[in-house]
């Protein structure tokens, strides 16, 4: 087995190398260095101790992207404690399941998440903490109420001089197969997996973005962080690699619509940017084909003597629409729209795509963009080793098979999907469906898992949204689909039930629009169903039963 590092002593060398640099910034507000990074932890590991917080705790944080949410990450795994990131556009409901099945005993909110939340309904918790301040919000034990009122007080007794960098010291884990966190790959129960993810993986993930990117990223350099945190994609290379590096890290602490992130590219002018594929597809249609895709521009392009000089010049404009300083944009979680990756390729944008998991914490393929090959995802990253499970690799599509340092321990509380995921030989298997060329390139033909991916970066997951609506009134089986970016629900409805009860055609349609509005009440915002078309026939099934969706797509 390689050598594999404590992740923890990293974090607290990054933070004693960059201890006067900039390290978080909450765009348009408040700026940590990286030494007050380690106060603020410093603090929270007295809160933790006081309060009776042991190693091996979870503790639960839900809010929107911040400074202080990275903050109390960070106090979490350098204490000893296991984080459990929870989406914040999860509904309240799905905050209870998440909380109460990881048994955690603390949970962080953001300002949104805590006036919808009700305490009462996580009885396990012994108290709940307010992300902007880390003020207490719900105390059930007097521990923390007293770690809390008196924190100054314990920090200074602990520190009488100053707290320096010579004091920070955090907790080793004993080996790389400690569990470091649990990320639930969605909020519903029934559907909810804990993805357990060891320090091991962490620290692979970390690795592998140093091996690739830490001699082309200057240290102190600027990043934007786009991708919710609470995903290992966001988390793993917007956060950890760029604070490890020594970089700034931006949150923009607000819905990232494409107006918000083209102005901050602007301002912060990223070295890197890691993004799903629908951020970088509104840019480019927005900003940059409606200038391109007139009679002019084509006539042009279609001039080999000019050619070059005209798509170095779009490639200049497009490069300026991200920042203008960027080494290369690393584009995953998603299929990227086929038209503008041709384009960014045709103009030589520096673009790469990657492919991974949640369970591998997120990497499993990549290559630098000048190795790129469009519609590819890159080769096997180090650390780890991928197969096809196909008599023929490179011409017949088999399931996507992944092993090595950054796969999961397994999902908590439930062997029998860690035995379907997890072979005795250790494959990971990924449900996606791909081949691999000769030189090792991965293409992913499927995702057999069926997730889609929501605006901004989100997961969806439509057998969940079928479930529910699969129980409303007339509806006998439905089929939820993505098309431009917004969700609609297929349904065949209970014609011999509508006929018994002496209902029109306009009538039925009225009782699925009221389904389709009941429905949307029990979903977060990116999950909501924007518009219904009704089957007139049975969805066609396999074998097995299960409906075969890719022909309704």
């Amino acid at each position: 087995m390689e050598s594999i590092q404590s992740f923890n002593i990293i974090i607290e060398k990054s933070i004693k190398d960059n201890w006067d640099l900039d390290a978080l910034t909450d765009y348009k507000g408040i700026t940590l260095q990286y030494k007050d990074v380690a106060r603020k932890i410093e603090k929270l590991h007295i809160m933790f101790e006081n309060s009776g917080v042991e190693r091996g705790d979870k503790i639960a944080i839900c809010g929107r992207n911040s400074s202080c949410w990275a903050v109390a990450f960070l106090a979490t795994l350098t204490y000893g404690a296991v984080a459990v990131p929870v989406l914040h556009e999860f509904t309240p409901e799905q905050v209870y399941n998440i909380v109460n099945h990881s048994e955690a005993k603390l949970l962080f909110v953001g300002d949104v998440v805590a006036t919808t939340i009700d305490a009462t309904k996580m009885p396990h918790l012994e108290g709940i903490i307010y992300i902007p301040d880390y003020s207490i919000v719900v105390s059930r034990t007097d521990k923390l109420t007293y770690a809390r009122e008196h924190l100054n007080e314990l920090f200074g007794k602990k520190y009488p001089k100053a707290f320096r960098a010579k004091d920070v010291e955090y907790y080793k884990e004993n080996s790389g197969e400690e569990l470091a966190l649990i990320n639930y790959t969605s909020g519903t129960t029934g559907f909810s997996k804990g993805v357990m993810l060891p320090y091991r993986a962490l620290w692979g993930n970390l690795d592998f973005a140093n091996t690739v990117l830490g001699s082309k990223i200057p240290k102190g350099a600027n990043t934007v962080s786009i991708l919710p945190m609470a995903h290992m994609y966001g988390m793993a290379f917007e956060f950890l690699f760029e604070f490890v590096h020594g970089c700034h890290v931006f949150y923009l602490t607000r819905v990232p619509s494409p107006a918000i992130i083209a102005q901050a590219f602007k301002e912060i002018r990223p070295a890197i940017i890691i993004a799903v594929p629908l951020v970088v597809e509104k840019i480019i249609k927005k900003k940059v084909f409606p200038k391109i895709q007139n009679n002019k521009m084509r006539i042009l392009l279609n001039m080999p003597v000019v050619n070059k000089k005209v798509k170095q010049k779009i490639c200049e404009q497009v490069y300026n629409a991200f920042g203008g300083n960027l080494y290369e944009i690393i584009i995953g979680g998603a299929a990227f729209n086929q038209e503008v990756e041709a384009f960014l390729k045709s103009i030589e944008f520096p673009f790469t795509v990657g492919y991974g998991a949640t369970e591998c914490a997120p990497i499993i393929s990549y290559v630098d963009y000048h190795d790129f090959k469009v519609t590819s995802c890159g080769k096997t990253v180090v650390h780890m080793e991928v197969k096809i499970d196909s008599p023929d690799p490179q011409h017949i599509a088999g399931e996507i098979l992944a092993r090595g340092t950054n796969v999961m321990l397994g999902y908590y509380k439930n062997e029998e999907a860690t035995k379907q995921a997890l072979d005795k030989d250790g494959w990971y298997h990924t449900g996606d469906l791909g081949l691999m060329d000769s030189e090792g390139y991965i293409y992913i033909k499927g995702r057999s898992k069926n997730m889609l991916l929501g605006a901004n970066g989100q997961n969806i997951y439509p057998e969940e949204i079928e479930d529910k609506l699969n129980s409303m009134p007339l509806v006998v089986e439905s089929l939820v689909i993505q098309k431009e970016n917004k969700l609609e629900a297929l349904i065949y409805p209970d014609f011999e039930e509508t006929k018994n009860m002496g209902l029109s055609s306009t009538d039925l349609q009225h009782v699925m629009e009221q389904n389709i509005h009941d429905l949307n009440t029990t979903l977060p915002s990116y999950c909501k169903i924007s518009s219904i078309k009704l089957q007139e026939e049975e969805f066609e099934k396999t074998p097995k039963k299960s409906i075969k969706r890719y022909l309704y797509m």
